[in-house]
């Protein structure tokens, strides 16, 4: 089995206490069971300290928060507590990958970076060349089936599609409708991204600041924005294409793509004097909020479909 990976996979490196905002803070952390036994035998004052952190449920293990949502592990300096004293090794497997997420196809593993990491949003958003996928490994690739081999020559075209530099964003978005033959709802969809479950008070303060969220008054993409909303796209094309695969979806989730592109370029629109900072912070919220919740994407999907 081979793995695929943006061209620019093997330059993130996470910025650990330089980050404004740490994967260590607000979110549930859960620990696979292996990495369960080993932390039931650290030794040292870390050992207890962490021990005295964990909570054992039937569904598994995890960390206990403190009251301001921080891993008890994480110091006020910003840095692990855990890898200052024994190494990035002793891990759990989720703080280990994140941002990293992996997509499997039939005889094919895809790995990306999540946008809800800062630095990788950085990463991603500012590359200035069209991404391309690129197999870092040699192993043995057993030729997909014609079903896998017709889906993923499709997803390229998307991408090609969204990487049409000669065309306007808008543009580009509303031919990779066409290529799926889905034709975009008129309704404002402001109503249900804040109806949503939401993780950060902000996120609502921001989706407020618009007037509505409707692809018919979609608003041209900033010239300064052009590159980076095309690399936002392609980020979500190659995301999501594994679900698009898995619910044999790939209008649903291409229509998904588009519209959350089309949240991105409202707020900027409403953002006085928006910059790239800002650009990037959107992108980033927006995968915290959107991606990394299931109940959310289906809720978007279904009402997708529900409106056509």
């Amino acid at each position: 089995m081979k793995y695929y990976v943006p061209d620019y996979y093997a330059q993130f490196r996470c910025i650990a206490d330089r980050c404004k905002h740490s994967c260590c803070i607000g979110w549930e952390i859960d620990i696979d069971p292996g990495t369960l036994e080993t932390y039931r035998t650290l030794p040292g004052d870390v050992g207890e300290a962490l021990r005295r952190s964990i909570v054992e449920t039937e569904e598994g293990a995890h960390f206990r928060l403190t009251e301001d949502e921080r891993c008890p592990m994480l110091m006020e300096n910003g840095l692990c507590r855990l890898i200052c004293a024994h190494g990035e090794e002793s891990l759990c497997q989720i703080c280990a990958d994140h941002p990293r997420f992996r997509n499997f196809f039939p005889n094919r593993t895809e790995m990306g970076l999540g946008l809800c990491c800062e630095a990788a949003a950085e990463l991603i958003l500012l590359q200035t060349e069209k991404v391309q996928l690129i197999c870092p490994d040699q192993a043995d690739e057993t030729a997909p089936d014609d079903e896998t081999a017709a889906f993923l020559a499709f997803r390229d075209q998307l991408i090609a599609t969204a990487q049409m530099r000669s065309l306007p964003l808008k543009e580009r978005m509303e031919q990779l409708l066409q290529a799926v033959s889905f034709s975009m709802p008129g309704c404002d969809f402001l109503p249900l991204y804040r109806s949503l479950e939401q993780l950060d008070p902000a996120w609502d303060k921001l989706l407020s600041s618009l007037p509505s969220l409707a692809f018919a008054s979609l608003p041209a993409c900033p010239a300064p924005l052009e590159t980076a909303m095309e690399q936002f796209l392609v980020y979500l094309l190659f995301r999501h294409g594994a679900a698009a695969f898995e619910d044999e979806d790939i209008a649903g989730h291409t229509a998904f793509c588009v519209l959350s592109a089309c949240v991105l370029l409202s707020l900027c629109q409403a953002k006085p004097g928006c910059t790239m900072e800002d650009f990037l912070n959107f992108a980033r919220m927006y995968s915290s909020e959107i991606e990394y919740s299931q109940e959310n994407m289906d809720a978007l999907l279904d009402a997708l479909w529900e409106e056509v």
